[in-house]
């Protein structure tokens, strides 16, 4: 790790606000609504279970962003800023156990830092320099730097190792969190489904593949059903 999760963070929420503030410009933010609450709603109970995995979540400034446009894509940044575009969520007609599976899953990837090791990862490479001092420079600087650091942090695709990682643990916080953990098997159903002969979105353009991704989660299932069972069920929650 050659930046500290600190700085990780502070680029995030740099290019987390430059986002929101587009959004906003355009007229695409989604900050009340049915969706909008659905969302926080399971926003707020995935969160409240990431303690079992970090201490420090509880520090994190989380926050949540929706985004009118009909784009198959989802992502958590660094310190817990969630964003969800709404295409995602029709395109798929996603029930509340399937928002709360991806949404697990790209949270995983925050809590295990997975952005910051291949920023990391970047910068060992010399493939990014100089990220941190054009970050502290005027306004314009630090955008653009932050920007270039969520490239890396967002958007190149991880490694089968942490892919597979962010699915066991996105499993396990959905099933604490009272949602069905078989939704993230439907999720990758519908996804094969709709993107067949197509590239997949960006957030799941990665290996494994959907169908060994299927494979390796149905072996997961049973070492969290049993949290599933105990859980505390969302009220009116829409099941698969």
């Amino acid at each position: 790790m050659l930046i500290s999760s600190g700085e990780v963070d502070r680029l995030s929420a740099i290019s987390y606000n430059d986002q929101y503030q587009r959004a906003k410009e355009k007229q695409i933010l989604v900050t009340s609504g049915p969706d909008y609450d659905r969302l926080k709603v399971i926003s707020n109970r995935l969160i409240a279970q990431t303690g079992v995995f970090r201490d420090d979540t509880r520090q994190w400034k989380w926050q949540l962003t929706l985004i009118n446009a009909p784009i198959l894509n989802a992502s958590c940044a660094p310190g817990g800023k969630i964003t969800f575009y709404t295409g995602l969520i029709d395109q798929l007609n996603l029930s509340d156990d399937e928002v709360a599976a991806i949404m697990g899953h790209e949270i995983a990837h925050a809590l295990r830092e997975h952005g910051r090791e291949r920023l990391s990862q970047a910068i060992a490479q010399n493939a990014v320099t100089n990220i941190a001092l054009a970050a502290a420079g005027g306004y314009g600087s630090a955008i653009n730097a932050a920007n270039q650091a969520a490239q890396y942090i967002l958007v190149l695709p991880n490694s089968r190792q942490n892919e597979s990682e962010a699915d066991a643990i996105g499993l396990e916080l959905a099933a604490r969190a009272g949602y069905n953990p078989q939704a993230a098997i439907s999720v990758w159903q519908k996804m094969i489904k709709a993107t067949k002969g197509k590239s997949p979105p960006e957030f799941l353009s990665t290996h494994p593949s959907g169908e060994t991704r299927i494979e390796q989660l149905s072996e997961l299932l049973p070492v969290v059903q049993p949290l599933y069972k105990e859980a505390v069920k969302p009220l009116g929650k829409k099941s698969s």
